[in-house]
């Protein structure tokens, strides 16, 4: 994908949101995976937790979180499947001010190449909370993996071409 070198790197500031019954700071691969490929392609990492699959504590944190103008953009993993308890899909849908489709479309077109038909199972959404972008996936370190590798580190420079999440962020508050 496109990267115009003659443009200078713009570093955004990223929260990271493990969604888990099961994961804390120790075992939580998948926000360690974030965490590493925000800080290598030179975004800073501002808040990193982990909160329980509660749609009300989802959905209170992402609210909060998008209010704080330090926060450019969430990235979480994990409350994305099928179980009674992945709620996350559910949250988003409820606070979202805008929905971006195309990522869950893109994502499950990524996760197919590697896993086939078991892509199916994934949920994976984004969207505008308040101003904030929110990117949710799957809790697996390879889907966490994929999702940055295949498609935010490219939507999330601003050298990006033709076109890229950064560039537009000064334009999301447009009425």
């Amino acid at each position: 994908m496109p990267i115009d070198t003659s443009l200078d790197f713009v570093p955004i500031n990223i929260a990271i949101i493990t969604i888990s019954d099961s994961r804390t700071t120790e075992n939580d691969t998948s926000g360690d995976t974030l965490e590493k490929r925000i800080i290598n392609a030179g975004h800073y990492m501002i808040k990193r937790i982990i909160i329980p699959d509660d749609v009300s504590i989802i959905k209170n944190t992402l609210e909060e979180l998008s209010l704080d103008n330090e926060i450019d953009c969430i990235i979480t993993t994990g409350g994305t499947g099928l179980t009674g308890r992945d709620t996350t899909p559910e949250a988003i849908k409820e606070i979202a001010s805008k929905h971006i489709d195309g990522f869950g479309e893109l994502f499950r077109q990524v996760s197919f190449n590697k896993i086939g038909t078991s892509a199916i199972q994934s949920r994976a959404v984004a969207a505008l909370i308040n101003t904030t972008y929110v990117f949710c996936l799957p809790g697996s370190t390879g889907a966490c993996k994929d999702g940055w590798d295949e498609i935010l580190q490219y939507q999330l420079d601003i050298r990006h071409k033709p076109c890229n999440f950064v560039e537009i962020m000064p334009r999301l508050n447009e009425k």
